[in-house]
């Protein structure tokens, strides 16, 4: 089955940027949508950004206006650019994939598929 793989995480000083991302491990897949989460220490994993095959993305309203995510044309790999951070967006960021498949009865079936996670850290 694909993977995720997530790259770019690290410490960063509050009101700096970063730029996280995620490509699958076989670089012919395509997703129907691509999501980044977060999970801060002692919280529940919460969405982040998504960006669907159309293009449309969405962004919780704590990040908006601050992070950007993107995709590339195979919908494979997407990026997360994040700006101004800040001390509460200390946390593991995932990065999650989903795609339909056709089954024997004529509908799709859904998958979904996580990547093992990248710690960013806003700390001075």
């Amino acid at each position: 089955q694909v993977q995720l793989v997530e790259s770019g995480g690290g410490l960063v000083q509050p009101g700096g940027s970063l730029k996280l991302s995620c490509a699958a491990s076989d670089r012919l897949f395509s997703f129907n949508a691509m999501e980044w989460y977060r999970q801060a220490p002692g919280k529940v994993r919460e969405f982040v950004a998504s960006i669907n095959r159309d293009g449309e993305s969405k962004y919780a309203d704590s990040v908006k206006g601050r992070f950007s995510i993107s995709g590339d044309r195979m919908w494979n790999t997407v990026d997360l650019q994040m700006t101004n951070l800040a001390p509460e967006d200390t946390a593991v960021y995932y990065c999650h994939g989903d795609w339909f498949v056709r089954n024997d009865r004529g509908s799709y079936d859904y998958r979904e598929v996580w990547g093992q996670g990248t710690l960013t850290t806003v700390a001075s």
